[in-house]
């Protein structure tokens, strides 16, 4: 499992200020990372670049993303939307692959889920919309999930359970974490890929998360690493 990026760099425009320039990193581990940065330093941006929704080949970018050993890659959003008409369990069992109907259920458990299957998507508060997209991604044969923002609106017990459970659930599969939280980010991320204004060179800097596997009492919140966080961003 391998994933770089080699001086890439990103405009929209011709004449236009990059948004990426000259970027480059690599994770070659498996689990949870992260995307960490400003709103605005570009984490969307080089989200979709990643997982080919924003194609490296387009006139207005250049470098290099290799990715070695993944195949399916897919990328959530918290924006993203069901069919607001059909009941959240019709729809799930529709695109929930045979052989991943006991994680399905699984999943709908550990996310607080049950009580909401027989309701219509647009009748769901936001932070239970992300959470019932973030399952629909889930139950799917992923090499590399971009979960951009994925549970923003989630109360914080709730999505520190989804991220601990996420990482027992798939050791073996690359998980990168788009979030503002800078204590869920140097909590529970392994790497962290540190977004930074375009001005500044190098524009991405490398912080080591934590990488916390379990709850651990407030007093030992990972200050150190947040303080790197912040200094770097």
């Amino acid at each position: 499992m391998f994933l770089s990026c080699d001086n890439l760099t990103l405009k929209y425009s011709h004449n236009g200020l990059p948004v990426l320039d000259n970027l480059c990193f690599e994770i070659t581990t498996p689990g949870l990372h992260a995307l960490f940065g400003h709103s605005g330093a570009g984490k969307t941006s080089l989200a979709r670049l990643l997982t080919g929704e924003l194609p490296v080949s387009d006139k207005f970018s250049s470098g290099a993303i290799k990715i070695r050993n993944m195949k399916t890659l897919l990328y959530s959003y918290n924006t993203e939307r069901l069919p607001g008409w059909s009941a959240i369990s019709h729809h799930l069992d529709k695109i929930t692959p045979a052989s991943r109907k006991t994680q399905k259920d699984d999943l709908i458990t550990l996310f607080g889920l049950e009580p909401y299957m027989d309701q219509p998507f647009n009748r769901l508060s936001l932070g239970q919309k992300n959470r019932i997209n973030l399952v629909r991604y889930l139950v799917q044969d992923f090499d590399l999930l971009v979960m951009d923002e994925s549970l923003a609106n989630v109360d914080e017990r709730m999505r520190e359970k989804i991220i601990l459970n996420i990482k027992t659930l798939y050791p073996d599969r690359l998980l990168l974490y788009i979030s503002h939280n800078l204590i869920e980010v140097a909590k529970f991320c392994d790497q962290i890929i540190v977004l930074r204004a375009v001005t500044r060179q190098p524009q991405c800097v490398v912080v080591q998360g934590q990488n916390h596997r379990g709850y651990q009492p407030t007093a030992q919140l990972p200050e150190r690493t947040m303080l790197e966080l912040m200094n770097a961003a």
